[in-house]
């Protein structure tokens, strides 16, 4: 393996986002968090205090999401949702735009949201991840084709003081003409984009779809240096698979389609 254990552990942002997740549930899931050695948990607003406490001393950090998972909220409101999860434990905010306000092209609206958010966290020595949602900016807006309203925000976000771009929540379900929803979450070809879209300072992050090693591996290869997810055990169990194997190489996995 071209990338050290630790390399790809460290990439996972280990996702306990999904609404019907108990405090049990949470519990669990830290351990397996700290077990691995992931580098955060990604966990819901109610729960920040009770995970830094099962986290403590174990190297893993605590992330908790904001404006989740639609990014609609008040400004103010996310700022306060902010200082609450610093204040309780959190070191990294997954905050998510105002999209409406983004396909409309508010972009003064959009930058200062971001904005009181990286400057609340960067107050308390957290670090803040910004959610686009993809899946929801398919068809372009404010003019822009897709992939430009893209760049747009990463633009944006680089310049609010965001420290990560984000593809997606893992939760951005688009209804289907026939009435089904169905998510895609990261791309490679997004991913590509975002990374060419911010400056180093800024890092980019893949949610949703990345559910094997193979498809890690390519995040990484793509320039991601963090991942969400949920497969956190199959994954590095299989890199411990293939390590005591003697397997040195790594397949060209390819990010595969579906949720957080």
């Amino acid at each position: 393996m071209r990338y050290s254990y630790s390399d790809l552990a460290k990439m996972i942002d280990h996702s306990l986002l999904h609404p019907t997740m108990t405090d049990a549930d949470l519990e669990a899931g830290c351990k397996l968090a700290a077990t691995y050695q992931v580098a955060s948990v990604c966990i819901k607003p109610c729960a920040v205090r009770q995970a830094a406490e099962w986290l403590r001393g174990s190297g893993v950090l605590v992330g908790c999401v904001i404006g989740f998972p639609h990014g609609s909220s008040a400004t103010e409101s996310k700022r306060y949702e902010t200082e609450l999860a610093c204040r309780d434990g959190a070191n990294e905010i997954d905050m998510v735009v105002n999209i409406g306000k983004a396909l409309g092209g508010d972009w003064d609206y959009v930058e200062a949201d971001v904005k009181a958010v990286c400057g609340e966290a960067h107050a308390h020595g957290a670090k803040v991840k910004v959610i686009f949602e993809n899946d929801y900016l398919t068809q372009g807006g404010a003019g822009l084709s897709s992939d430009d309203l893209k760049r747009k925000l990463c633009e944006i976000c680089e310049r609010a003081g965001a420290d990560w771009v984000k593809t997606s929540t893992g939760y951005g379900f688009v209804k289907q003409p026939d009435g089904s929803y169905n998510y895609t979450g990261a791309t490679e070809h997004d991913l590509a984009l975002m990374r060419a879209s911010v400056s180093p300072r800024v890092q980019v992050k893949a949610a949703g779809g990345v559910r094997d090693l193979d498809g890690l591996i390519k995040v990484r290869d793509l320039g991601g240096t963090r991942c969400g997810a949920t497969a956190t055990a199959a994954m590095m169990d299989e890199y411990r698979r293939r390590e005591a194997a003697g397997d040195t190489t790594a397949s060209s996995g390819r990010i595969g389609s579906g949720g957080y």
